[in-house]
């Protein structure tokens, strides 16, 4: 019989193995790597997260995921703030712009649709489509309770003035714009309605309290914020803000430009000043030849 051949066991200096020293060391070694890995997570978690501030809401104390960047420009804002600007942009079918001060960079579907919740996604689809329609081609359904915009091009059953709403499919008159009027031609119809209707006149009322005014072109209102009083309508047709007519057929003057020009807003200014100053120059010099006429 073959005797039993063992690997040879040699002694340490403490009286163990070989062996069982380089186990001993091994162990070591993973347990100084637990130790380290434990004290570099402990770090990582103390380290206090970075914090960022909204220009709109003042919140200094929102994380870095929680703010959205404008693509174009590079403000930032929390996103809370940017879905509330896009939908008071929508709501008031303004130009979907940046947030950021006197920016004009403009916000694209595409870059803003995580944000953007089911009812802002159909608010911005439907501004895109009536983006799309020309002003001076454009018609709303005159039911009230439809008020669809519509294009003249694309209208379907278009029989001289007679179409149909795409929408709830009512019939209505393009040339006069009010439900379609059976048996009567346009002129009879506004011989025996010559009164605005009931809607016509509250929105008339809703106009004269905003100061709106209506372009003669288009008939669509303008709301003038700021700026000179000649003002341009989207279909192109130019009028004075004050009274309603053409551009140069009425004597009201322009006020002040909007422009981002500092020196041509300096420039008005002094003009005004200088006219202001005539004027008195004028009235003082009357008072002066009446009293010397008076005491003479």
């Amino acid at each position: 019989m073959y005797n039993e051949i063992k690997e040879p066991s040699y002694i340490t200096a403490e009286g163990g193995t070989l062996v069982e020293a380089a186990d001993d060391l091994n162990q070591g070694n993973f347990a100084y790597a637990l130790a380290i890995e434990a004290i570099s997570s402990e770090i990582i978690t103390d380290m206090p997260d970075e914090k960022e501030t909204c220009n709109i809401c003042l919140n200094d104390g929102i994380n870095a995921d929680q703010m959205f960047s404008i693509d174009k420009c590079g403000h930032m804002f929390c996103s809370e703030c940017v879905k509330s600007h896009i939908e008071v942009r929508l709501a008031m079918g303004s130009l979907m712009t940046c947030p950021g001060y006197q920016c004009k960079s403009r916000l694209t579907y595409r870059y803003c649709v995580n944000l953007l919740t089911p009812k802002l996604k159909k608010m911005w689809g439907k501004r895109f489509k009536e983006d799309k329609i020309l002003v001076t081609k454009s018609v709303y359904c005159p039911n009230p309770r439809c008020s669809t915009l519509m294009s003249e091009t694309n209208l379907f059953e278009l029989i001289g003035v007679r179409s149909c709403c795409v929408k709830c499919g009512e019939p209505f008159c393009i040339n006069c714009k009010v439900p379609w009027h059976n048996n009567l031609s346009c002129d009879q119809y506004k011989w025996l309605h010559p009164n605005p209707t009931e809607y016509d006149g509250m929105l008339k009322d809703l106009a004269n309290e905003k100061l709106w005014r209506q372009c003669r072109k288009c008939k669509h209102m303008i709301e003038l914020a700021h700026g000179c009083v000649s003002v341009i309508c989207r279909c192109g047709h130019n009028f004075c803000y004050r009274c309603g007519a053409d551009a140069g057929g009425c004597w009201h003057g322009h006020g002040f430009p909007v422009t981002d020009n500092f020196f041509l807003t300096i420039r008005c200014c002094l003009c005004c000043i200088f006219l202001l100053f005539l004027v008195i120059i004028a009235i003082v010099v009357v008072i002066i030849r009446f009293l010397i006429r008076r005491f003479s």
